[in-house]
């Protein structure tokens, strides 16, 4: 068979040239802020406060990480929001999945109430003051529990389950069913293999979620022990703390000590924050575009 090649025309031609050179900008301008604190990680003395592009670091040093890495205060921080993003990514697979298998079977008594009572939580919530008292009544305060609990079913995640629970072939259920197995049990042997892509779609959004999330544990945990690393960061970045900042330089001598400002330090332990979710995503990405269009086709 003869394959037929069709020749772009110039208006085509111009078309993609024009698609090539705008996506280089949007890749320039989503990567270039990351690169640049890369460098001012890596760079010695005040060679980081130089202006324009910095593509390279004047004089490369790894001091800067060196110092962040021994810094106690960050790895309290790292020990607590890993425990708090594992714990709240698990709680949340669990109980929005179990929400979102009854919903996608319409012959569930109440359906359409049920769905509807779960989007009325899209639109609204009982607000930051009612929140924190309910959270201080449970006695919760200064618990994981009071930064995974009352998020850990979130209404937007439910839809995209249900309609990908959806698209599984009901035949599958029925045959099941003729081999005496109960939906509980079809729910654990066949809905969760089949949706893998979901699952790990939605495990990524709540992941990272937690991981990113710091104005509950601002509100919620006063004890320094269990203080998350998004709040560390906030009070050496935003804050510019300098009480952290000198802390984290008394363990250089003297003599290095004028080599180094808080901007190094400032960009390292970004990086170092970062690190964990730039870990995660390689493993899930190659299910993250199958869970987010096969949940969200179906209706």
């Amino acid at each position: 068979m003869k394959m037929v090649i069709l020749k772009k025309s110039a208006s085509e031609k111009v078309f993609d040239i024009l698609n090539y050179v705008f996506m280089f900008l949007i890749f320039l301008i989503t990567v270039y802020p990351f690169w640049n604190q890369v460098v001012t990680s890596l760079s010695e003395g005040y060679s980081a406060y130089l202006t324009g592009m910095l593509l390279w670091p004047a004089k490369i040093s790894k001091k800067a990480y060196e110092m962040v890495l021994g810094y106690s205060l960050l790895w309290t921080g790292f020990k607590n929001s890993i425990i708090r993003t594992v714990l709240g990514t698990l709680i949340s697979l669990v109980f929005t999945s179990l929400t979102a298998y009854p919903l996608s079977k319409n012959k569930l008594p109440l359906n359409g109430f049920f769905t509807g009572m779960i989007f009325f939580t899209m639109l609204f919530n009982g607000g930051l003051v009612p929140n924190y008292l309910l959270v201080k009544r449970l006695g919760m305060l200064n618990t994981v529990w009071s930064l995974v609990l009352p998020g850990m079913i979130g209404a937007f995640n439910v839809f995209i389950m249900r309609n990908f629970f959806k698209s599984i072939p009901e035949s599958l259920e029925e045959s099941a069913m003729l081999d005496g197995a109960g939906y509980f049990r079809i729910f654990l042997a066949i809905i969760l293999p089949l949706s893998k892509p979901v699952i790990a779609t939605v495990a990524l959004w709540v992941a990272v979620g937690h991981w990113n999330s710091w104005f509950d544990g601002l509100i919620y945990i006063t004890d320094k022990n269990k203080i998350l690393l998004q709040i560390v960061l906030q009070k050496i970045i935003i804050e510019n703390n300098s009480t952290n900042i000198q802390e984290i330089m008394q363990r250089l001598q003297s003599n290095e000590r004028s080599n180094y400002t808080g901007r190094q330090l400032q960009a390292a332990i970004l990086l170092v924050a970062t690190v964990p979710m730039i870990v995660i995503y390689p493993f899930i990405q190659k299910y993250f575009i199958k869970g987010i269009r096969m949940g969200a086709i179906k209706g």
